[in-house]
């Protein structure tokens, strides 16, 4: 049998939830997708079922709306819970159903969805030290910075900014996101895709930029995304509203989470 199996989140095994315990926003995106009776794809039992086939497919077809995540057993990390409970906000609040999504309403929710990675990261920081989600994601992290001309001494100085206020630095990647996908979808040569990418490069999260697969984002949307003449209005409206909240993350909450649940 070959066909991916298609489980609930309540059968899976989530992996380090006991470091997420004091995060309440975690609590509730879980409980939104065991509401909506999400369904995970996991790869049939045998020995082709690699976690490299899981990344291949989650990479390539990222945007699927339904199932989105394949995983390659029924263990889940805790992080992606969130990730893929955001991922499925924004296609409740963002896509018509029947409708290919946009390619602002597929960055907007990657962006909100890979930001809270570094909400995430800020709200263990200090309160989890022996998470797994801290063991994978602060080093991957500190490679990308490191790549990119930061110093031990400043990585940390911005490990202690992502702690101190981790809503802030939330919506500070989230819109950095947003905009420079938005910004390299548009572009129609290698140069300027290269001046879309220089623009962003005094951004205090700039050295983070390539720690997340923007090549996917913008190749997926360019092959998948309905197509239109004038940017998604729904999607602007959101970003543009998202970037004018005291704290973005209280507005999704209001106006994404709570209606949801």
């Amino acid at each position: 049998m070959t066909a991916l199996r298609l489980l609930g989140l309540s059968d899976l095994t989530i992996e380090d939830e006991r470091s997420f315990r004091h995060v309440g926003l975690y609590a509730e995106l879980a409980s939104i997708l065991k509401r909506s009776n999400y369904r995970f794809r996991v790869l049939p039992e045998g020995s082709n079922a690699s976690w490299d086939r899981a990344v291949f497919l989650n990479l390539t077809f990222w945007g699927a709306t339904a199932g989105g995540d394949v995983l390659v057993e029924p263990s889940i990390p805790a992080d992606v819970v969130a990730h893929v409970a955001w991922h499925h906000l924004a296609n409740q609040a963002l896509v018509q159903t029947g409708t290919e999504p946009s390619a602002e309403a597929l960055f907007l929710g990657e962006s909100i969805a890979s930001a809270f990675d570094v909400y995430l990261v800020g709200r263990l920081l200090g309160h989890a030290p022996d998470s797994t989600f801290l063991e994978t994601q602060v080093p991957a992290m500190a490679d990308c910075a490191e790549a990119a001309g930061v110093d031990a001494d400043a990585f940390d100085a911005l490990l202690t900014n992502i702690a101190a206020n981790p809503e802030s630095a939330f919506e500070n990647l989230r819109k950095l996101l947003f905009d420079a996908t938005c910004s390299l979808f548009r572009a129609e040569s290698l140069n300027e895709a290269h001046e879309v990418l220089v623009k962003f490069d005094d951004h205090p999260l700039s050295c983070l930029l390539h720690r997340h697969e923007l090549s996917n984002w913008v190749l997926f949307a360019r092959a998948y995304a309905s197509r239109t003449s004038e940017p998604d209005a729904k999607a602007v409206a959101v970003d543009r509203a998202l970037a004018a909240a005291d704290i973005s993350l209280d507005w999704l909450t209001s106006h994404w989470v709570d209606s949801a649940l």
